[in-house]
């Protein structure tokens, strides 16, 4: 990070102010505004034209970028600028056009009366690498198997796999559309509508099972989600508010996923599993906000909203076994029916009694109050057993009461102090407790230590208590009565930290800092007892000279944590840790090489994270394979400018990806005899990107 001490931009203003007469015979009419915030009248802007290669394919590269094939691909982009006297204006700005990332970006209006906007954005989302399936159909809502070839069997191993399995590629496309508008009216109102859909389209991994056997299943993604606000705001003097409508609808194109049981069928009929989708759903809100400003020493604000949300998909038969169904008892109803209102709302008081001081009070108040029904279910397992107790569903309520103080104080000299205590107050329904208590205390500091030094410090600490914690009745098997939610369990957590930011010179800056957070959860015998977190980093910025910059960054953090757990529905007897270490450091340098002319520069940065896991009983087991990830990434790029107003522009991209996950390495579709596997294994690649453009401003 750079940072400037003001003492040199007054030494600055200094030497100006004694230039005397001499500066004020400066000849400024050959000055030009090279980065004037303002566009000048008429069309301008610039046209990217160009090719991307790479050299390997890769899902996982390609994931977020869409550079997910070896090849060549189209390099399009641009943008567009129009302003007139009369105050109309118009922006357009777009990349990455030839690959799956693209985006557009049109506004336009008159200043001061109206605005308009469109957007386009597309993501890719890729899951897996080399995954391979004998389900066939995939991409729609109903699997099924080669028939006459060997399936079902009584294990992967007896499949006949060899001659069945083909690639699946496991991801969805994403893209977004944005319409809205604003208008500038009288009497201070300004109205806003604005419209937004969501489209994804694909496949993403999932499983069904069937008891003791199961199966990894490429579930369909044919979703679309539709947004709406209408607003209007007011602004004038002392008072300003607001006033909105929302409105989402998720809508699911298929509701269910059925897939043919590639096992040997324990009961009769079990030849068929299904499972329902994400179902289609709505929510509306409404929302008011308000601020005023009693005095010029006191301010008030409010905001309060209020939602109802709605699900009323039908439910899919009990079962799919035609064996079982007669057997089934009905359903209650053919939908769920349900309803969650929410109620949100916040006060807030701002008083400055002097200066330096400043007085904080807020209230926040949050109802997520569910009113759907509660009825018996008959449960069938696995399209194999009927549980002979039928489960009743758990509507869960959840009320929220936060308290906030804090003061701002600035001073002695240049520190400046930052304080206050939290209450937050949560109240459930359906859980194992009925209300937790939370006070968090927490300060700040920093001061100017020295002209060239400058440091902050952060303290923390929080207390969670919860009422008597239960049994929850409502399930058909109980918990064991020592297990311990880590959302709802008594814990304390503290943190520290402190941040230093050191100008060593007029060219060279250098920053760093600690941070410590620990979670004891001490009342806890089974379940997350404990959480510790160290964050060090260091940053680093020089101006070598006056065309040529540096900076390098390093962070590295270590989280550890501790669970205990029952083997026997009793005490603990076995325990569970997770040792997590991170590292990631970075370098880049910008030089121009001719001034104006050419331009060149490097970023390089590396990363590493490592997880091990061990859990012991007593008889000394080892740990489990350590899981890795590591990321080398180097940039390389130059820019030429041919002519005034055409510039030629290269890159090179270099990234290395590697990564090592017990979970999936070695793990082929037939290596458990009782799952069917996708066999995908760790990511890993090594690629290569090349670009070169031609950049046409006018």
């Amino acid at each position: 990070m750079t940072s400037y001490s003001p003492l040199y931009l007054l030494a600055a203003l200094g030497v100006l102010s004694v230039a005397g007469p001499a500066g004020a015979q400066v000849d400024t009419s050959q000055w030009k505004c090279s980065s004037c915030p303002f566009p000048k009248n008429g069309v301008t802007g610039s046209v990217d034209v160009g090719v991307i290669v790479t050299t390997d394919d890769s899902p996982t590269f390609g994931n977020y970028t869409g550079l997910d094939r070896k090849g060549a691909y189209l390099d399009l982009g641009g943008k567009g600028i129009y302003r007139d006297d009369d105050g109309n204006w118009a922006d357009l700005v777009a990349a990455n056009l030839g690959i799956d990332t693209r985006w557009l970006d049109i506004q336009g209006g008159r200043e001061g009366l109206f605005g308009l906007r469109f957007g386009f954005a597309e993501v890719p989302r890729y899951f897996s690498e080399g995954a391979r399936t004998p389900f066939l159909g995939n991409g729609g809502n109903v699997l099924t198997l080669p028939g006459g070839v060997g399936f079902p069997a009584a294990t992967t191993q007896a499949m006949p796999l060899a001659s069945t399995l083909q690639p699946l590629e496991l991801g969805y496309t994403a893209k977004r559309y944005e319409l809205s508008g604003k208008w500038i009216g009288q009497d201070n109102f300004t109205y806003r509508l604005s419209l937004q859909r969501d489209v994804r389209d694909g496949t993403k991994p999932t499983a069904g099972s069937f008891f003791s056997t199961a199966s990894q299943l490429a579930s369909p993604v044919d979703q679309t989600t539709d947004q709406l606000e209408a607003a209007v705001s007011y602004s004038s003097g002392n008072l300003q508010a607001g006033l909105a409508y929302q409105y989402s609808q998720f809508k699911n194109g298929l509701s269910s996923l059925s897939w043919d049981n590639p096992f040997n069928p324990v009961v009769p009929g079990a030849v068929q599993g299904q499972m329902a989708l994400e179902p289609d759903n709505n929510f509306q809100q409404i929302v008011g906000s308000i601020g005023y400003q009693f005095m010029p020493t006191l301010r008030g604000s409010a905001d309060i909203a209020f939602g109802w949300g709605r699900q009323n998909a039908d439910y899919l038969p009990s079962t799919a076994n035609a064996v079982l169904a007669p057997s089934v008892p009905p359903l209650p109803s053919q939908s769920l029916d349900g309803k969650v209102n929410t109620y949100n709302g916040n006060v807030k008081l701002t008083y400055q009694p002097q200066d330096n001081l400043r007085l904080n009070a807020a209230y926040v108040w949050n109802l997520r109050d569910n009113e759907t029904g509660v009825q018996s279910y008959p449960i069938v397992s696995t399209s194999m057993f009927l549980n002979p107790l039928p489960r009743s569903n758990t509507p869960f309520s959840t009320t929220q009461n936060l308290f906030k103080f804090n003061a701002d104080y600035r001073g002695p000299g240049t520190w400046r102090l930052n304080g206050g205590i939290d209450f937050n107050d949560m109240d459930y329904t359906y859980t194992a407790v009925a209300n937790t208590f939370e006070t968090t205390v927490w300060g700040r500091a920093s001061v100017q230590a020295m002209e060239n030094l400058g440091l902050s410090f952060n303290l923390a600490y929080g207390d969670r208590n919860p009422s008597t914690y239960g049994v929850a009745y409502w399930f058909p098997v109980p918990e064991n009565p020592l297990s311990r939610n880590y959302n709802l369990a008594a814990r304390k957590r503290g943190l520290a930290a402190a941040r230093g930011d050191w100008t060593v010179s007029d060219g060279v800056s250098v920053g760093f800092g600690i941070s410590y957070t620990k979670d004891d959860y001490d009342e806890t015998t089974i379940g997350l007892q404990e959480v510790d977190a160290l964050n060090l980093y260091a940053d680093l910025a020089v101006m070598l000279t006056d065309d040529t910059r540096f900076h390098f960054y390093w962070q590295g953090e270590k989280a550890d944590s501790r669970q205990a757990g029952s083997q026997t529905f009793a005490a603990p007897d076995w325990t569970g840790t997770v040792d997590d270490k991170f590292n990631v450091f970075g370098l880049g340098v910008r030089h121009a090489a001719i001034p104006e002319k050419l331009e060149l520069g490097a970023d390089m940065w590396f990363s590493r994270g490592d997880s091990d896991t061990l859990v012991q009983t007593g008889a000394r087991e080892p740990g489990y394979p350590t899981n890795t990830t590591s990321r080398n990434v180097v940039k390389l790029y130059a820019n030429y400018k041919l002519s005034d107003n055409l510039w030629l522009n290269g890159s090179y991209w270099y990234e290395r990806y590697t990564s090592a996950d017990w979970a999936l390495d070695g793990v082929q579709p037939d290596t458990v005899w009782n799952l069917l596997a996708f066999g995908n294994q760790s990511p890993r690649y090594t690629q290569n990107v090349f670009r070169v453009t031609l950049r046409y401003s006018f």
